[in-house]
């Protein structure tokens, strides 16, 4: 009983990777975008998937999957109306209605975990179906 209250007070312990992968991409500029997964054997937050430099917006939707719930953190480059290049860092949970509702759980209850470890993240976005983190969205929040 108290290892469980423990687990959804604390959530999963998150992966020395996911820690490295994001400062690579906030001070290298090698990835445009990252995916974590929660691996339920382990218990830990991993990543599934890095975008590389050259990928967009699009690639990182299509890397999420229609049936299972999914972290992202996206780095979004925009020129203002000022003419100033700039960036903006997105984190993105990905829960589709079509996921089992103990990952959805698992994931509600894990965020802070990973998000704690992000610091930078400009942007929280919270999304159940594609229309909730279209790119409209996404230069909406930036601007």
């Amino acid at each position: 009983m108290a290892m469980a209250f423990k687990m959804a007070t604390e959530g999963m312990n998150v992966r020395e990777e996911c820690r490295k992968s994001f400062l690579e991409m906030k001070w290298k500029r090698v990835h445009r975008y990252i995916v974590f997964k929660i691996d339920e054997s382990t218990k830990a937050i991993m990543v599934d998937k890095l975008g590389g430099a050259a990928e967009c917006y699009a690639d990182l939707a299509a890397s999420l999957p229609a049936d299972d719930c999914r972290y992202a953190v996206f780095d979004f480059d925009f020129v203002t109306v000022d003419n100033c290049q700039k960036s903006r860092m997105f984190f993105i949970t990905w829960s589709p209605a079509a996921s089992r509702i103990r990952a959805k759980m698992l994931y509600a209850t894990s965020k802070q975990g990973l998000r704690r470890l992000l610091d930078g993240v400009h942007y929280e976005v919270q999304a159940t179906d594609p229309t909730e983190m279209g790119f409209d969205v996404i230069k909406q929040r930036a601007y």
